[in-house]
């Protein structure tokens, strides 16, 4: 018999518009120790569909079919009975551990009360017992980590607390709700490997929800597909994978990019040989931090020390994780911050020597499109307003007829109609918004665009139809990209050449096919290895090389090479003495590792 059983689930939930039909008669299983994944987009109900069998709706969401766990139907159940349920039976991580843990409370405060909430045991024995949970998520100085607040832990560090909470009264279930979303890269590794082992150890049954194909593909035993609300497709992992039956998971993935698979799309050649558009020496970017009268200011070291070219025609990919510095490089290359030090040149003119006029005539040619498509763009303002803004302000010589036709011809080149020149940015999808942003951004034609994590925010779909199009408008418009992103599998399929950084240092720098054949950094080896593929065998088989801990702070960085303290070829040399970026002989490729020292 299954360990639970939901049997005709629907989730309905009352608004100003009417009714939402959020759930739409949804049955599945879940088997004793087995994982079962579910996987859809942003508004399909995944997420609905599991805080509903555990009465964690919204108060104007109702739920209704059956969901029977041991031997009783938990839609049935009231509050009272539900609470003896719900971290002792049926355990739940949610997304973001920052906000799911209480930042008035210490870590042992949270941990022991869901400890005593359940069971009649002493102060002491219940620490006791958070402590041995903590050390077997693999949390360093598990004791000392009790005493802190949640703030005073890293992204990686609040999520292990949250699966051990979890833990803590052996549930039969775990679901975790987009475990590893806001981490980076290389702790979603980490916490994906803890889970599995947990499993393993514990024999619970996992709930795994999640958008990313790549993180079912390692861990579910059987995949749940839904899109709006419905449950489209429902099999073992391997099954669905590569025997896909409904158009939906098919289309779902062939959307994802894989870092495995060969690039088909050859990208235009970049001009060499030409003077770089963007030059970019010594470039440091600090942040003075608190301070006061008996303490000196600490400082944020966020961009410490970047060089960079992009030559005309050229797509740069720049990488790394969360505190890396990529949003604030491209914010100084921008104008958007101070430089420290160094200096940033575009097309050929010192952007520190300019005046704001001098500035606005560079910023004709020199563009960006940012993360969040919907905050980007004005609320208040039409479509129409929106794009033909940077034609008033750059190109006054135009009339209103033929600013029209400007706006009119870039909506239709980046994928809309041009018939949305009345509407408002809320009346558009995410995928919608972010087209918008990009028309606005080259609606003066420039030669340069900075895209600072332009996909991270939509549905892998919508991803891909953004990528797809801004490959097309490269070709179409000549442009040179500057490439931010943390998703190294897009990066692969628009770059020329790629630059990884880690605590605002450059580790490696080359060409695309270089980096991603055969990297030369133990970072970026460990970043490439750490992405998941949306391949149960080759997930399953693939050598990852999980990264201990979390990075450093950038106002307390490592003495010697940043990555010292994560890296698994460290010497004694590295942890005093920072490595320079040196060239690869035959290559174009440039390293800052002590391994690759020619000198002596």
């Amino acid at each position: 018999m299954a360990l639970l059983e939901v049997e005709s689930l629907n989730v309905r939930f009352a608004t100003p518009d009417g009714e939402v039909h959020a759930v739409k008669d949804l049955s599945f299983s879940l088997e004793k120790g087995e994982t079962l994944g579910i996987v859809g987009e942003s508004g399909s109900g995944k997420s609905q569909s599991v805080l509903s069998l555990l009465g964690l709706l919204a108060a104007n969401g109702r739920a209704t079919g059956t969901a029977r766990f041991a031997g009783r139907d938990l839609l049935a159940l009231t509050q009272c009975e539900l609470r003896a349920v719900r971290g002792a039976k049926i355990a739940m991580i949610f997304q973001d551990p920052m906000t799911s843990l209480n930042p008035y409370l210490t870590i042992e405060a949270q941990m022991t009360q869901v400890v005593r909430a359940h069971e009649r045991v002493s102060a002491k024995a219940a620490r006791d017992r958070c402590l041995k949970m903590l050390e077997a998520v693999a949390i360093p100085e598990a004791a000392a980590r009790l005493a802190r607040y949640p703030h005073e832990l890293s992204g990686g560090m609040r999520q292990r607390v949250m699966i051990a909470t979890g833990l803590l009264l052996h549930p039969e279930v775990l679901v975790a709700d987009e475990p590893t979303t806001a981490l980076d890269v290389t702790v979603q590794a980490q916490i994906l490997e803890l889970l599995d082992d947990l499993r393993t150890r514990f024999g619970t049954a996992i709930i795994l929800i999640t958008h990313d194909l790549g993180v079912v593909a390692g861990l579910a035993d059987r995949v749940l597909v839904m899109h709006g609300g419905e449950l489209k497709e429902q099999g073992p992992a391997r099954d669905v994978f590569y025997r896909p039956q409904h158009e939906y998971t098919r289309a779902l993935l062939e959307a994802v990019p894989r870092i495995d698979s060969p690039v088909v799309a050859e990208l235009p050649p970049a001009a060499e040989a030409a003077p770089p558009l963007v030059a970019v020496e010594g470039l440091k970017v600090h942040f003075p931090m608190g301070g006061g009268w008996l303490r000196p200011r600490a400082v944020l070291r966020a961009v410490d020390g970047v060089d960079l070219t992009l030559a005309p025609g050229e797509t740069l990919g720049v990488v790394g994780e969360s505190g890396s510095g990529k949003s604030t490089l491209a914010r100084a290359i921008l104008k958007l911050v101070p430089p420290t030090a160094g200096s940033v040149a575009v097309l050929g003119r010192e952007l520190a020597a300019l005046s704001p006029s001098g500035m606005r005539s560079v910023r004709r040619d020199l563009q960006v499109v940012f993360q969040d498509p919907l905050a980007s763009l004005n609320p208040r303002m039409t479509v129409g307003a929106i794009v033909s803004e940077p034609l008033w302000t750059h190109r006054p010589e135009l009339d209103r007829e033929a600013v029209r036709g400007e706006v009119v011809d870039i909506l239709r080149r980046v994928g809309l109609t041009g018939r949305e020149l009345n509407r408002y940015p809320h009346e558009f999808s995410g995928g919608q918004c972010q087209r918008i942003g990009i028309a606005r951004a080259l609606v003066l034609k420039p030669k340069i665009v900075v895209c600072d994590e332009p996909v991270s925010a939509l549905d892998v779909s919508i991803q891909a139809q953004i990528v797809r199009l801004l490959m097309d408008l490269r070709r179409e418009l000549e442009l040179s990209l500057i490439f931010i992103a943390h998703d190294l599998a897009v990066v692969r399929q628009l770059s020329h050449r790629v630059m990884v950084l880690y605590l605002g240092k450059v580790m490696e720098v080359g060409t695309r096919d270089e980096l991603y054949g055969d990297p030369k950094h133990p970072y970026t080896r460990a970043l490439l290895r750490a992405v998941p593929v949306p391949d149960p065998d080759a997930e399953r088989a693939r050598r990852r090389e999980t990264l201990s801990g979390d990075p450093p702070s950038p106002i307390r960085p490592p003495a010697g090479c940043r990555f010292a303290t994560r890296c698994p070829s460290v010497v004694a040399r590295c942890r005093s003495e920072a490595p320079r970026l040196r060239p690869l002989a035959g290559s174009e490729r440039h390293v800052a590792c002590h391994r690759f020292d020619v000198d002596p």
